[in-house]
């Protein structure tokens, strides 16, 4: 039996991980002709620690959510993907994803790389893609890279 899927969302943090699993995401939606979903999470519990905080900081990750994004649009434009849609939200990461924009995009797959750029809370509380993996509506595809991909990772989080 061979799967299609039409609608596949792929978390996008700006690490090597999550670039693989763009690539394999863009790969897998021109295969299946289907609709790529591109989402980065800005995790605004990290602005509440900040005694002065005062939406600057969201303003400078919004905008480089949306220059991050733009760029994987671009490309996987250029790969021959025709439907692509940019989805920028807030929360935490792994509710965001697993909960809101898998439902709202309608995924029927999320792709995600295994492991992103937050290595202290994934050490605290689990890795946004276990979490993903647990709650998500729909299947998901966990993106490990090859293992110099992966060398470069653990070289970058150290």
């Amino acid at each position: 039996m061979t799967l299609s899927y039409k609608r596949i969302l792929v978390a996008i943090d700006g690490s090597k991980a999550s670039e693989q699993a763009f690539k394999e995401a863009t790969a897998v939606a021109r295969r299946n002709n289907a609709t790529l979903g591109l989402v980065h999470a800005i995790d605004t519990r990290a602005f509440s620690a900040v005694t002065s905080y005062d939406g600057a900081m969201t303003d400078k990750a919004t905008e480089y959510a949306e220059k991050l994004l733009g760029e994987y649009k671009d490309v996987a434009i250029k790969n021959g993907l025709e439907h692509v849609e940019i989805h920028i939200e807030y929360g935490s990461p792994k509710t965001v994803i697993s909960r809101e924009v898998a439902k709202s995009f309608n995924a029927d797959l999320i792709m995600c790389g295994a492991t992103g750029l937050n290595a202290v809370e994934r050490l605290l509380v689990g890795s946004v893609t276990e979490y993903v993996i647990r709650h998500a509506p729909c299947d998901v595809l966990i993106v490990r890279g090859t293992a110099s991909d992966l060398d470069e990772v653990v070289k970058e989080e150290l």
